[in-house]
């Protein structure tokens, strides 16, 4: 693997041996992480998840983490996305956000908090020292394979998210987040426009193409009061 998402060679299959018990469902999850370059990319540098690529690919893109001096990844576990920040703006303060427990990242400040607390936009702020220029959301609600209700679930998580990114995002800052095949919706996307100056969907090299996930990036916060 040269880089992540470019000149990749899968290398020779591994087979997976049978266990007594394992569901054919386990069986094909762990086949397809021992054929992942991006698996064993992550393992090779130190990355928590595979997630990480997909941050790094959506900076090398759109240029996310290039200057920026405050930074807030919500559903930050198990922390792939915050090593990548740390990795691209070691500089910067990283603020995470989970309900559940991250490992110790350095220069991670971790809270383990709902998103959705009256309190949680004073405590980021706080750990942050000032407003954001970048809010990050990996978030996705568990599936349960119902393909309307996965997606109204998701999309809370990510209006969510841009509840918490109006309130803390400095002027011109930006906000990534995960969506579903099909990008935000109508109503979201016209909110986004509102209060950002551009706003793309994309699917980086590192989402798997079975995967039914994209993200929505806006940039160029107008803030409160700013002209719409």
């Amino acid at each position: 693997m040269n880089t992540p998402g470019g000149g990749r060679s899968r290398g020779p299959r591994t087979k997976v041996r049978t266990a007594k018990g394992r569901s054919a469902a386990s069986t094909r999850w762990i086949q397809r992480q021992l054929d992942d370059p991006y698996v064993a990319e992550a393992r090779r540098q130190g990355y928590r998840s595979r997630a990480a690529f997909k941050l790094i690919e959506l900076d090398q893109r759109f240029g996310l983490l290039g200057n920026v001096r405050r930074v807030v990844d919500l559903g930050c576990a198990p922390g792939g996305w915050a090593q990548a920040v740390r990795a691209k703006a070691p500089r910067a303060a990283l603020v995470g956000i989970d309900l559940l427990p991250v490992e110790p990242i350095d220069g991670l400040e971790f809270l383990e908090i709902d998103i959705r607390a009256p309190t949680t936009p004073a405590a980021i702020t706080a750990a942050l020292g000032g407003p954001a220029d970048l809010v990050l959301s990996d978030m996705a609600a568990n599936t349960v394979g119902h393909q309307r209700t996965d997606h109204l679930r998701t999309m809370g998580l990510v209006e969510a998210g841009l509840d918490l990114a109006e309130e803390l995002l400095a002027p011109g800052g930006a906000f990534v987040a995960k969506v579903l095949a099909g990008g935000a919706d109508a109503a979201l996307v016209a909110r986004l426009k509102r209060g950002f100056a551009t706003v793309k969907h994309a699917k980086p090299p590192a989402s798997r193409k079975d995967s039914s996930e994209w993200y929505v990036v806006a940039q160029g916060w107008k803030a409160a009061g700013a002209p719409l």
